[in-house]
């Protein structure tokens, strides 16, 4: 298993995955990344919006990948968009070397792991385009059921 953050920026932090009672995603994500500003992100809104609290989320804010910026290039702005801009319901974390994606071995941003309860890691599915997105929601109904809906 991957490292966990333990800089949350917003929100209050989540346990890891093993600690998790119900299905959960981390979508690990960068504010220069166009498809995970213009996609992704809203995306695990909407995710969010549908099922509510019935599953985890994170995003985390990775340098693996980008350019790397010190804290105080990346912090203000990363706060500003989760609390102001976006109005993110759920935490974000930084993982200002990109070593945290490393170690859960991300292709790029967006990139989504599903994990089951208690852990185990369901999905790992890079990108924002149609199919990563409608991969995701198949899995949210599979485990979920649908949008709205209980299991």
């Amino acid at each position: 298993m991957g490292r966990w953050p333990d800089e949350f920026v917003w929100k209050d932090p989540l346990a890891a995955p093993k600690a998790w009672d119900r299905l959960g995603v981390v979508m690990f994500f960068n504010l220069e990344c166009p498809g995970c500003i213009a996609r992704g992100i809203p995306f695990l809104k909407r995710l969010r919006r549908d099922y509510g609290d019935r599953f985890h989320a994170l995003a985390i804010h990775t340098a693996h990948g980008h350019k790397r910026y010190d804290r105080d290039q990346v912090l203000p702005q990363l706060v500003a968009f989760a609390r102001d801009f976006a109005k993110l319901p759920f935490p974000v974390a930084l993982d200002l070397d990109g070593e945290i994606a490393q170690s859960w071995g991300i292709e790029g941003t967006p990139h989504w792991l599903v994990f089951a309860p208690g852990g185990e890691l369901l999905r790992s599915i890079f990108g924002s385009q149609d199919g990563a997105r409608t991969r995701l929601a198949y899995l949210f109904e599979e485990h979920l059921g649908p949008p709205g809906g209980s299991p």
